[in-house]
């Protein structure tokens, strides 16, 4: 046991901790919610990451995304990221993969045996191009839907998509993949039963694939990483 995954395997045995060590991971996006996501994988022993997001830190996303610092502003997320990680777990197996993904590009990356599959994206497209092809082929995903113009940490919680409400991304996704298959609504994902301020949502025209900005706190993406991160372990202690 590495002295540093102690309190781990104290807390779920050595068996399970060895599971965590043989899981693969894949986390599209690394910005609000997939950085906190995969740092907690990280730290929880998962023995391979791979992490995929083209964005470079911006100063606007300082007040909640894991990679922004004044210090890391115009450099890839996935540079920082792979910096962090390794220096948590200097024995992880880590794929930091700096790629703006369409839907074309899922079916190729998904050929990769992973354990588990974590949906932080937030353009519908590819995130909905991903949860369609982690199904067929059976690969285990979890999604997160919108934290943005929300403060109410009590409100975050799991559900299947088709039972989600009060929000925006969710409403978008469940439409698009309803007309492909029904069965995809059974996904879960993590959402916010909270109704978004709608004083926080902002439309913008220069922003590449986004139609709007919205108003967020530093503590809500990242609660909804730890929870996207808490099911993966949850589910890989249980069935690896």
């Amino acid at each position: 046991m590495n002295t540093w995954q102690q309190r781990t395997e104290q807390l779920f045995g050595a068996e399970k901790t060895e599971r965590l060590r043989r899981a693969h991971v894949l986390v599209v996006g690394v910005g609000g919610v997939g950085a906190y996501a995969a740092e907690m994988l990280c730290r929880a022993g998962i023995g391979e990451i791979t992490i995929v997001d083209a964005d470079t830190v911006q100063p606007s996303n300082i007040n909640r995304q894991l990679p922004a610092t004044h210090a890391t502003i115009g450099r890839l997320k996935t540079d920082v990221m792979r910096e962090r990680l390794l220096t948590i777990n200097p024995s992880l197996i880590l794929h930091a993969l700096p790629l703006y993904l369409t839907e074309n590009d899922i079916p190729a990356l998904l050929d990769t045996p992973f354990t588990f599959v974590v949906d932080a994206i937030d353009t519908i497209a590819p995130k909905c191009a991903l949860i369609v092809e982690a199904h067929r082929r059976a690969l285990p995903i979890v999604s997160s839907m919108g934290a943005g113009a929300k403060s109410d940490i009590t409100k975050v919680q799991f559900a299947r998509l088709e039972d989600t409400y009060h929000c925006g991304l969710s409403k978008a996704v469940r439409t698009r993949l309803r007309a492909k298959d029904k069965d995809l609504l059974k996904t879960p994902v993590v959402f916010s039963s909270e109704q978004a301020d709608r004083a926080a949502i902002v439309t913008v025209e220069d922003e590449r694939n986004k139609k709007s900005t919205t108003g967020t706190v530093s503590y809500m993406p990242a609660v909804f990483g730890c929870f996207l991160a808490d099911y993966v372990i949850r589910y890989i202690i249980s069935n690896s």
